[in-house]
């Protein structure tokens, strides 16, 4: 096929083997129990503690269920500080839960900055809820710091940062809890699901009393829960997915490493630098189309629209400034300039395990 009329996405999911897939549908079939903690969503938790190095997985239905309920778990209320640089599923999480979200504003790589979350505590902050953008990890040290010193809690957004860890650390081990994505465009899926990491045996059961409608047994309710349990096909799939997990990541590293070889020496397009100290699953490669650059980032969107290569301007709008937020006080533009200006810049590069060297070359042939 002609690269030039092929459509290129921002991201294709992995697939598991299909006859290995298949054989898990007729387990599931033959037991007759597809839902409500069956075998395989045992077993899917269970692995992934282990490969993940954590001491508890739950798993839910989506990622957004996961966060909603992690607030929850923690009894969070009042005001929490975040991040405008994200998918908006990490603001709606807390409207839902009736909570004041507080922008503060980012590092250039897009991660919250800590120097400025000092400032926007209150009497009213119970917590703060960073993400790791594109997987590259928060600065996670300096956070708990502030946290530890005017008692907050801390929930990581860690839905790109699934495998991702720190000086041979996972990620998802700091803070009070990690939320994980495996929505189907994530380097790790189950089409949709999600979970909640966290380090004790207390509250891991309380997150799996509030998942399934606040159960304890089949005539106790302990807790106001909804229903964002994973079922088994979910499940199964995760299970298929986590073999060739390091396979997947070591492609899309390769992927990664010959977009900034060839990006380097563009003028106008600043690429991200890999972090020292961390290992990586290359979830997203953004550029950022900086000022002396010949045309504006919206420009080179559309060009490579124009071209069939689908980028996404991730993150863009930024959440502050969509009307159900604008009017917080923490939205004001001259308060998140850099989260402003970054928004305005980013260009999410096509990356998937399967993407061809010779379309990575077109992909910066255009750019």
């Amino acid at each position: 096929m002609d690269i030039n009329k092929e459509k290129i996405f921002v991201t294709r999911p992995s697939l598991p083997d299909l006859d290995e897939f298949y054989e898990k549908l007729k387990q599931i079939w033959e037991s007759k129990w597809i839902t409500n903690n069956g075998q395989f969503h045992e077993i899917f938790e269970n692995e992934l503690t282990e490969y993940l190095g954590v001491k508890y997985v739950s798993l839910f239905a989506n990622g957004t269920l996961a966060l909603m309920t992690a607030l929850q778990t923690l009894r969070i209320t009042g005001e929490v500080i975040t991040t405008p640089y994200s998918f908006v599923a990490t603001t709606h999480a807390l409207y839902w839960n009736r909570i004041k979200p507080v922008f503060c504003d980012v590092e250039p790589d897009g991660n919250i900055n800590p120097r400025k979350i000092e400032s926007l505590i209150t009497q009213e902050t119970t917590a703060i809820l960073p993400v790791h953008v594109y997987g590259n990890p928060a600065n996670v040290d300096e956070i708990q710091k502030i946290a530890d010193t005017y008692g907050l809690r801390v929930i990581y957004d860690a839905a790109h940062a699934f495998g991702v860890s720190k000086n041979e650390n996972s990620i998802l081990n700091y803070g009070d809890l990690s939320v994980l994505s495996f929505h189907a465009t994530k380097p790790f899926n189950t089409i949709e699901g999600g979970a909640i990491v966290c380090h004790d045996k207390k509250t891991k059961e309380r997150i799996d009393f509030l998942k399934n409608f606040g159960f304890a047994d089949e005539v106790t309710v302990v807790a106001p829960g909804i229903n964002a349990k994973m079922n088994e096909l979910q499940a199964a799939y995760g299970i298929l997915q986590l073999k060739d997990f390091d396979n997947q990541v070591k492609k899309r590293k390769n992927i990664t490493e010959l977009y900034r070889n060839l990006l380097t020496n563009i003028k106008g397009v600043r690429v991200l630098s890999e972090m020292k100290g961390v290992t990586h699953n290359y979830a997203h490669f953004p550029i950022f189309i900086e000022k002396d650059y010949p045309l504006s980032r919206d420009k080179l969107y559309e060009k490579l629209r124009e071209n069939n290569i689908y980028a996404r301007r991730y993150f863009y709008p930024l959440i502050s400034n969509l009307p159900i937020y604008s009017s917080l006080s923490s939205a004001k533009k001259n308060n998140l300039p850099i989260a402003n200006s970054i928004a305005e810049e980013v260009i999410s590069l096509p990356i998937y395990p399967d993407l061809s060297e010779d379309k990575v070359r077109f992909i910066v042939s255009l750019i």
